[in-house]
């Protein structure tokens, strides 16, 4: 069951939810049904499968931080 990130259109809460089937979840703070699906950073920030090292010049493989690898204090974390 994949969890899935979302943005409630009426009140603004972000929140998570594990989707099971094809079931519809709702705002758990105003019960609001206008739902936009956001991007994971956690699906965003997934190590490529290879095992090659980021370029340090660049920005964080694993979180998207600019400052490149380590500069997001998760360095020994990720």
């Amino acid at each position: 069951m994949p969890i899935y990130e979302y943005k409630c259109q009426s009140c603004g809460h972000q929140f998570e939810h594990i989707t099971r089937g094809e079931a519809k979840p709702s705002c758990p703070k105003c019960n609001g049904e206008q739902l936009e699906k956001m991007l994971s950073v956690f699906a965003v920030g997934a190590a490529p499968s290879s095992s090659a090292a980021a370029p340090s010049d660049g920005p964080c493989a694993r979180c998207g931080i600019p400052g490149g690898p380590g500069a997001c204090g998760l360095a020994g974390m990720h």
